[in-house]
């Protein structure tokens, strides 16, 4: 037990550099932590020693070091987020009958790891590995709701494209929607991806309460009449606060 404050510290540590724009000075690491500066520099000094933090001598910052990417890329490699995700996908599949997806943000645009399906359903082009714009895609505006402005913006610098002809062609029009998003808790696009049908998708987060993936269920348009979309939202709401129970994730509005 003694060595539980310790632990923690390094994991506090491995956090404000991963968070960083860049490597920090140790005494800036001491005051973010609000730790001496005494034990800052042991505690990274033996973190370098293990391979988890680096020291730039020349600059007199420290950094995240190999050990850190190796760790990284096992999470990567495990894939843990599809492993926590498929059995709440299977059950809002069997409580709906439609197709449930977990998608990413991959910049400006959705990355579907995991589709989960009834025996019988319809050929989507949103499947496993496809990559659709973000601004487009129920799921990808999901999580954008939860970013800031400012990175919003840097992501969608241009105009927008479109699949139908619909849905928004400009930051401007993309802010007015994500913020009615954000205020109704779900995100719906109806036809934008593909005429007659429609996903209604509700986000997951991280332990940072940051967008982690995005929970779609998407189904034929004229099955479901649009008084009925809240309470499949809510659903789908259900299922994606179950996979940020399971990641670690605090599920704080922005």
């Amino acid at each position: 037990m003694g060595q539980v404050p310790a632990a923690r510290r390094a994991l506090a540590v491995l956090r404000l550099l991963a968070s960083a724009a860049g490597p920090m000075p140790a005494s800036a690491v001491a005051r973010e932590l609000g730790i001496p500066r005494s034990s800052a520099y042991h505690l990274l000094n033996e973190m370098a020693a293990e391979g988890f933090v680096t020291h730039l001598p020349e600059e007199r910052l420290w950094g995240l070091g190999v050990a850190a990417f190796e760790i990284g890329s096992a999470y990567l490699r495990q894939g843990p987020l599809e492993r926590l995700a498929r059995l709440p996908l299977r059950r809002l599949v069997d409580r709906t009958g439609e197709i449930a997806q977990l998608g990413v943000l991959h910049g400006a645009e959705t990355l579907y790891l995991l589709k989960e399906q009834p025996p019988r359903h319809h050929t989507l082009v949103t499947d496993v590995g496809v990559r659709m714009p973000a601004h487009l895609t129920a799921s990808g505006r999901s999580m954008l709701a939860r970013l800031p402005a400012a990175q919003v913006r840097a992501l969608f610098s241009g105009p927008l494209v479109t699949r139908t002809g619909r849905g928004p062609t400009t930051l401007r029009e993309l802010r007015r929607v994500l913020a009615e998003d954000a205020r109704r808790g779900w995100s719906v696009e109806d036809g934008l991806i593909t005429e007659g049908f429609a996903s209604i998708a509700a986000c997951v987060v991280d332990h940072t309460a940051h967008p982690a993936a995005a929970v779609t269920l998407t189904f034929r348009r004229a099955d479901r009449p649009e008084e009925t979309w809240p309470d499949l939202a809510a659903r789908v709401q259900a299922t994606a606060a179950e996979i940020t129970r399971r990641l670690g994730g605090r599920n704080a509005r922005p």
